[in-house]
């Protein structure tokens, strides 16, 4: 909840709405795709790093004795390089609750300036770096530009689309994230024989959809919803002629006043979801993303080539294979896009649900079959082979 109005359609007006796809929306796609984009490609481009021998060789040369030692479970033990790889979702989490003040009070525009630059200046420190304090510093950074761009992102892409392809620019940011992340994967199955900088290299790469982000929000207008909300109706009005191509915005113009007129109405938005007749909302709103988390998709994505490597292989051999779930999880997304309003989003839910459990359900006995509970013991071919398949079977629920 980014503490802003969000624009609802007034009794059912919007087939009055006028107006065409103009430029100003393309580039608004693009702009809200960086943002999907900079937030894969750093969930995706952790793993990696941390797995290259020339980054552990200068800031944790201790753990490479331990990743080369016979306990499959075991493979990186070290509280400093957890904080390493934790401290940007912790800084993301906080910056996301700051970005609700910020979209508020000064903009969705302003919020996603902002997250491109701290993601910028987050990159040339962790790109740069020596030390591990500037290492951890510079992910602290990256995570407020991340917090702050999935806080404004989607919300001035859905301000900004036209009624008819709201869906489908929401789902484009979706899309960018897994492309965010195949790409991430694919940079450092490249970068990982440029030795000694090229775990500098695919930290550096990530400053491009943070630099994408940061001037396409310099050059763009703020939302109509967000310049209303904080008084400047003129400059809505303005704004709205010129992304929808067309003079009369006089329905849609009317119909966010509404919806700003209302939202100030609410005097305390937290203590409104409390009460009873939105717990149903409230409920579910918390649920279906909490228990995404839980199933373990960022997990496995974040250290898909510590998984890789248990089950026996290299470190170029996992990283390929994380490249091909990176594959997977892009081709997965499409069809899911283009299949969603003919099975609808419960069913695909359900499905991707079944799918996930039984994945991992089976994955874990594999494991525990070969490497019982002491982590000694070496996982066959045929049972690693089958392993990789129902992981890309997982990534694909």
């Amino acid at each position: 909840m980014a503490g802003g109005a969000i624009k609802v359609e007034g009794g059912g007006r919007s087939h009055l709405y006028t107006g065409h796809t103009t430029f100003a929306v393309v580039m608004i796609a693009i702009v809200a795709a960086s943002g999907g984009l900079l937030f894969g490609y750093d969930n995706g481009i952790t793993g990696g790093v941390i797995s290259m021998r020339n980054f552990a060789e200068l800031f944790f040369p201790e753990e490479l004795a331990a990743h080369d030692s016979s306990n499959g479970y075991c493979k990186f033990n070290d509280q400093i390089l957890q904080l390493f790889t934790s401290s940007l979702f912790l800084a993301g989490a906080f910056a996301a609750l700051v970005g609700m003040v910020t979209c508020k009070k000064y903009g969705r525009r302003f919020t996603m300036i902002m997250g491109g630059l701290c993601f910028i200046i987050g990159t040339v420190l962790v790109a740069s770096a020596f030390h591990i304090a500037q290492l951890v510093i510079g992910r602290l950074v990256l995570g407020v530009g991340v917090g702050f761009a999935t806080q404004a992102t989607p919300l001035y892409l859905s301000e900004m689309a036209p009624y008819n392809l709201r869906g489908a620019l929401n789902i484009l940011f979706q899309l960018a994230v897994t492309i965010g992340i195949f790409a991430a994967q694919l940079i450092n199955y490249g970068t990982q024989h440029i030795y000694p900088w090229g775990w500098r290299l695919s930290l550096a790469l990530a400053g491009v959809p943070g630099l994408m982000l940061f001037l396409g929000a310099l050059v763009l207008p703020d939302t109509p919803n967000s310049l209303i909300e904080r008084g400047k109706l003129e400059q809505g009005e303005k704004v709205l002629k010129r992304i929808r191509g067309v003079d009369d915005v006089t329905v849609e113009l009317e119909d966010i006043v509404d919806a700003v007129n209302v939202s100030r109405t609410i005097v305390n938005p937290w203590a409104t979801i409390l009460r009873r007749r939105y717990r149903p909302q409230l409920v579910i709103s918390i649920l279906i993303p909490t228990f995404q988390q839980w199933v373990g998709i960022n997990a496995i994505i974040f250290y898909a080539p510590q998984l890789f490597q248990t089950t026996g292989a290299g470190a170029d051999a996992a990283l390929l294979n994380t490249v091909i779930i990176g594959a997977v999880n892009v081709g997965c997304t499409v069809v899911a896009i283009l299949v969603v309003d003919r099975f609808g989003r419960k069913f695909l839910l359900i499905e991707g649900g079944i799918q996930l459990v039984i994945c991992e359900f089976i994955v874990g006995a594999l494991i525990a079959s070969s490497l019982g509970t002491s982590g000694v013991g070496g996982i066959g071919p045929a049972k690693a082979n089958a392993m990789i398949a129902l992981i890309c079977i997982y990534i694909a629920g």
